[in-house]
């Protein structure tokens, strides 16, 4: 079998290969990690593989050194013999095989439910000096209590449940991780789920499986000869294991019980943050002491998605550092924001080199001028949850008086998820506000879309603590006149009721780059030659669109021979992949780019905010094409720029070389009457998150 991949990985293994067991079935593992401590995750084969624990891989091998496998039958490791079951001693067997294999001594074993569990406590008490402990996550003992009367079948389950399984196996998959994630908003992890269980065969799935013993009694003795610690890890609405089956565990080996409130049978995906902490606690992580400073600290995380997002947010923190004498800022940032982070002075803080790669993931959802957006976010679970836990470490070990993310959503959700983790102020910033469909995804990205923001709604009301500030980069008419899914409120009026607008945020000043022919001679730029600026942001996903700009351009020669082009490629795209065209100057990154926008007679660009408000606000003409599939380009960029007067944006379809050209030539130059950009946006942010520091820090503030 292969592996579905639902997502772009939080890490890749640091070595990979295949333990042969004892009757030679090859067991595919992976390796993350050098620590001294190594952490052994079970599989739940066959109904799932190693990728079950995703949520865990990534922090836990900054700390440990973590070994997953997958089972039989499953992901990349052989199939399992069809004639018959995988008995637990088998499945004790093949651990063994792996960690003989991984090098692996002794380890931590992590299993769930009865494939996972009740091997750890097999293997725990027939070979004690391999088990440092074990971890049971909704511990499925086989035989020692009747099974959950909450767990709920189908009619044609009851009734065909070998045959229709086997022909509609999607169908069952679906059905039965609905009942394991019983917790609201769970879509993406029940999709995961399925997904890895079709990477084996229904066959697989309906093998009965020996167990060694017979009766309760033996189960009972073999618990209670584990002498490892053990910790056993619960939710109080696990459909697939009764409550009695921990209690039975803990009282047999002694172990420590959490009973996670209103967790499913699969916490391990759907809350990882609390069991990453569990797990990592009990493996031997000592607890973080807070380091204090004199000074008032900020710590900022800043969407890598688009630069934009950083120049805004260093105007803010240069502001805000105006309003807080003393006041240290620090980025919790990656590439490709951090070179624009050391080009601009402020400082990245060293934990962002443990950051998962955001821009990488984004690249791999690319297609042609097509990124779909909510699709892409959703997909970076796995990443979203490493990157808090990167978060998580820096602000349990160092004080911050204010924690600040713009639009940084892993912090948003993680820290509504687990409300208790707040221990400084907090302050979410986004220039748009709700997730909306793009007619392509059909009824199903209708109601996907709907339940995220349902869920952000949800996660507000019931916990309206955690944010302290909310900042809407922009102004109430900015907002899409849109419901955030049936039943749901309406876009404006929770928005107008939830946040504070600061108006938009430049990272400069209008008046400083009024002067265009001063400006093209402090840039190098020939005052008498029409100046053509083009761009698609900070991703790989605009290389398409720049090479129709250049051919464009090209074109546009013939008939305004002595235009010049600046075309910026952006740190993911290599400027050496443009073919020379006469006028055109190809670069990969341009600090301050905002300067040569604001000196240009046209620009050519995606559908970005950051870019087209720059335009408008220093009243240049443009011709901007947004993203296919792209809900914020196409709904609320497009929206916002309505509003301001801006031309409509180019379809993709429609911007082939030739049609683009005659645009270019048509707006090359052309006079503007877009509605003023009103400035101050910095200093009105800065002013709401500045009162939190004056009041954490009991400082005056300054006039």
């Amino acid at each position: 079998m292969g592996v579905t991949e639902t997502g772009t990985r939080a890490r890749y293994p640091d070595s990979s290969g295949h333990a042969v067991a004892n009757d030679g079935v090859r067991i595919y593992y992976e390796v993350f990690g050098d620590g001294p401590v190594t952490i052994l995750f079970m599989p739940a084969n066959p109904i799932s593989h190693s990728r079950l624990w995703k949520g865990q891989v990534h922090y836990l091998a900054r700390h440990f050194r973590v070994v997953v496998y997958d089972g039989r039958g499953n992901g990349l490791s052989d199939d399992a013999d069809l004639a018959v079951g995988l008995p637990t001693s088998a499945r004790v067997g093949d651990c063994l095989a792996v960690m003989d294999a991984t090098g692996t001594k002794a380890a931590y074993i992590v299993g769930i439910c009865v494939d996972g569990v009740f091997p750890s406590m097999c293997l725990a008490a027939e070979h004690p000096d391999r088990v440092l402990g074990v971890v049971a996550i909704s511990p499925g003992l086989p035989l020692v209590t009747p099974r959950n009367p909450n767990r709920q079948e189908p009619e044609w389950v009851k009734h065909m449940a070998d045959d229709f399984v086997r022909v509609h196996y999607a169908e069952f998959l679906e059905f039965f991780f609905g009942q394991m994630f019983p917790e609201p908003h769970s879509t993406k992890q029940v999709d995961d789920a399925a997904a890895y269980g079709l990477d084996t065969t229904p066959g697989q799935l309906l093998m009965q499986e020996p167990l060694n013993v017979e009766t309760r009694e033996e189960v009972e003795a073999i618990c209670h000869q584990v002498k490892c610690p053990v910790l056993i890890i619960q939710g109080d609405r696990d459909n697939c294991q009764p409550i009695e089956r921990s209690r039975i565990l803990e009282a047999a080996t002694g172990g420590r019980y959490e009973l996670l409130p209103g967790s499913g049978h699969i916490p391990n995906a759907r809350h990882p943050v609390r069991v990453n902490t569990l797990i990592s606690r009990f493996a031997g992580l000592a607890p973080y002491v807070q380091r204090k400073t004199d000074h008032p600290r900020a710590i900022m995380v800043s969407s890598p998605i688009g630069l934009g997002h950083a120049w805004r947010d260093v105007a803010i923190a240069r502001e805000l550092r105006r309003q807080v004498p003393g006041l240290e800022v620090e980025w919790l940032a990656q590439p490709p924001l951090t070179t624009l982070l050391a080009a601009a002075g402020e400082k990245v803080h060293p934990a962002s080199a443990e950051l998962a790669p955001e821009a990488k993931h984004v690249d791999a959802e690319q297609g042609e001028h097509r990124l779909h957006a909510f699709n892409m976010i959703r997909r970076m679970d796995e990443i979203l949850c490493a990157n808090f836990m990167v978060f998580h470490d820096v602000v349990s070990s160092e004080h911050f008086d204010v924690w600040i993310a713009d639009e940084g959503w892993e912090i948003d959700h993680f820290l509504h998820e687990n409300p208790e983790l707040k221990t400084s102020p907090y302050v979410w910033m986004s220039d748009f506000v709700g997730f909306l469909p793009m007619p392509s995804g059909g009824q199903r990205e209708a109601f996907l879309t709907a339940d995220y923001n349902g869920e952000v709604l949800d996660h507000v009301a019931q916990h309206p603590e955690i944010r302290d500030v909310s900042i809407f980069i922009g102004d109430p008419e900015d907002v899409v006149r849109e419901s955030f899914g049936p039943g749901l409120p309406f876009v404006p009026e929770w928005t107008a009721s939830h946040f504070q607008f600061s108006g938009y945020v430049l990272p400069f000043d209008p008046r400083d780059v009024a002067d265009t022919a001063a400006l093209r001679r402090e840039l190098g730029y020939d005052p008498s030659r029409p100046l053509i600026v083009a761009g698609a942001g900070g991703s790989a996903v605009g290389a398409h669109l720049l090479h129709r700009i250049a051919a464009a351009f090209g074109i546009l020669r013939r008939d305004v021979p002595d235009a010049e082009m600046v075309l910026v490629s952006g740190p993911r795209i290599d400027p050496a992949e443009f073919a020379p065209v006469e006028g055109m100057r190809v670069v990969g990154y341009l600090h301050e780019g905002f300067k040569t926008l604001a000196c240009c007679d046209l620009a050519v660009v995606q559908g970005g905010l950051s870019t087209t408000m720059e335009l408008v606000a220093n009243r240049r003409p443009f011709i901007y094409i947004p993203l296919r599939d792209h809900f914020e380009q196409n709904w609320h960029v497009a929206n916002r720029l309505r509003r301001y007067g801006a031309p409509p944006p180019t379809d993709y379809d429609d911007a082939t070389p030739e049609r683009l050209a005659a645009q270019m030539r048509e707006r090359l130059g052309a006079k503007v009457t877009y509605e003023p950009v009103t400035p101050g946006g910095a200093e009105r942010a800065a002013k709401l998150i500045a009162r939190l520091l004056q009041r954490e820090r009991r400082l005056q503030p300054v006039r």
